[in-house]
């Protein structure tokens, strides 16, 4: 069985987050608050620390008024 996690997936779901975030000029703290997720929680998927869940995903998705399709939306650099 092959690893569940892929890694580089992951760091590049949380590098396409943080753009997503930023362009939009949201910060941390504030998408924090409006997709009731810890602070902390969304640094670690952003550093590409933590495998999120489709769930969070949606709750950001949301919070930053995107489509949920545009938070997998990127190329992984190998």
């Amino acid at each position: 069985m092959s690893n569940v996690r892929d890694i580089e997936f992951i760091k590049a779901f949380g590098i396409n987050l943080k753009k997503l975030r930023t362009e939009n000029k949201v910060p941390q703290e504030e998408l924090a608050n409006s997709s009731d997720i810890p602070i902390s929680q969304i640094g670690r998927i952003e550093r590409g620390e933590i495998n999120t869940t489709i769930s969070t995903a949606y709750a950001i998705s949301k919070a930053l008024e995107i489509d949920i399709k545009e938070l997998f939306n990127f190329t992984i650099e190998k």
